[in-house]
């Protein structure tokens, strides 16, 4: 099962994503919950423990800012659910680095979501709403955050958007958990 969470900042979309969690921890899930922020300056430092606060203790955290696919392959399994929060900050990581891996760090994650038996749920940060950047690397961000979303969303069992707090599904589900 793959559940794919998008909204925009502060729109409830992690909330979201922690809660459908910890339904499935209830049901006897495992969660690995994969952070994909780097601790880059203050104040990022302050939102990675904000969120920190705001999760089980007793689930299992794994901060990952380029190499999803290895994480998708060692908790391939049904009773793991893998949280990954977020997909935007992940493809910044790897836009930023600039070592000429994006594509093939892109293509290593989506094969192993299309393989993976754990039920999977990718939050992410919808881009596409506001007015094209002018600069290149930005440009090339909602480029790419545009076209990793619609391959995840045709994946995905269930897509969801969140404003306001407010889940509204696009993309039904006929899994009774949700």
């Amino acid at each position: 099962m793959i559940y794919f969470i998008l909204g925009g900042a502060r729109s409830g979309k992690s909330r979201h994503a922690e809660q459908l969690a910890k339904d499935y921890e209830q049901q006897g899930g495992r969660i690995i919950y994969v952070a994909t922020a780097g601790r880059f300056d203050d104040e990022m430092i302050q939102r990675i423990e904000h969120h920190q606060n705001h999760r089980p203790k007793h689930w299992q955290t794994i901060e990952e800012q380029y190499d999803l696919a290895k994480i998708f392959a060692q908790y391939n399994d049904e009773q793991s659910v893998i949280l990954v929060d977020c997909l935007t900050l992940w493809l910044s990581n790897l836009l930023c680095q600039d070592d000429g891996r994006f594509q093939i760090h892109k293509n290593e994650f989506l094969n192993e979501l299309q393989k993976t038996r754990a039920t999977v749920i990718l939050v992410s940060n919808e881009t596409g709403l506001g007015v094209v950047p002018m600069g290149e690397l930005t440009r090339r961000f909602v480029d790419e955050s545009g076209w990793l979303h619609q391959t995840i969303a045709q994946m995905a069992d269930k897509v969801v958007f969140c404003v306001a707090g407010l889940p509204m599904v696009l993309k039904p589900s006929t899994n009774p958990l949700t």
